[in-house]
């Protein structure tokens, strides 16, 4: 039983062939495609507007110079949130419950930013190292320490989104068995069961979408550090 509440994230195969491309792809196919017209329709407009207020959102803290990124960013929000939307429905998979995936997000955004902080400000961003006014006894304690925090962030941020959507479709996994199980034992316990599993799939709805907005946030504060 323990192995098969696991089976769920493993990526599945056809033909000896990993399907978790086309799981990946798919969403970039659902997203209705702007037209010239000066009028459009209702999803075209609620979308835009989404997109507006994302955008805003995550340059309000940026410089000039961040809002370069305002594409990258915005786009890897919206990819994520798709992805982990889908990944609620029935019968499908989640590639974001993939360490490997999150991290191959994480890790060239992040290095991609303290790149940038090198070039442009060297100075400040080695002075991110070492906090001003540290006695001397602890310069290289201090180094030291804020090496690996600065090394941890993206692990941090690929462990915190596959963590979070990994525990909440374990637990609505549980708890959907639970209901089948006790349904024809106790009818009533399995009703108030099924209700908690109803208000846990719509707090994994929130979920799914903060997720994705806090991976995209955390990685444009990163960059208002270093432009």
């Amino acid at each position: 039983m323990m192995v098969s509440f696991f089976d769920q994230f493993a990526s599945p195969l056809y033909l000896g062939i990993p399907l978790i491309a086309i799981a990946i792809t798919l969403p970039w196919v659902l997203y209705p495609t702007p037209s010239s017209r000066w009028i459009n329709n209702r999803l075209i407009t609620v979308q835009g507007w989404l997109i507006n207020r994302f955008t805003n959102q995550l340059m309000l803290p940026l410089n000039m110079g961040g809002h370069k990124w305002a594409l990258l960013l915005v786009s890897l929000m919206v990819f994520l949130i798709t992805i982990n939307m889908l990944g609620l429905l029935p019968y499908t998979f989640t590639p974001t419950t993939q360490l490997s995936l999150n991290m191959g997000f994480a890790v060239p955004l992040w290095f991609a930013t303290v790149i940038i902080g090198m070039r442009n400000q060297p100075t400040v961003a080695l002075g991110h190292l070492l906090p001003e006014g540290t006695p001397i006894p602890l310069i290289p304690v201090l180094i030291i320490i804020e090496t690996i925090s600065l090394f941890i962030r993206p692990l941090a941020l690929g462990v915190r989104l596959t963590a979070n959507l990994t525990a909440g479709h374990l637990l609505i996994q549980l708890i959907a068995t639970a209901v089948f199980v006790l349904l024809p034992m106790m009818p009533t316990v399995a009703i108030l069961t099924a209700t908690v599993l109803f208000l846990l799939t719509l707090l994994e709805v929130a979920v799914a979408m903060i997720q994705a907005y806090v991976f995209v946030l955390l990685l444009s504060l990163y960059l208002q550090e270093n432009v």
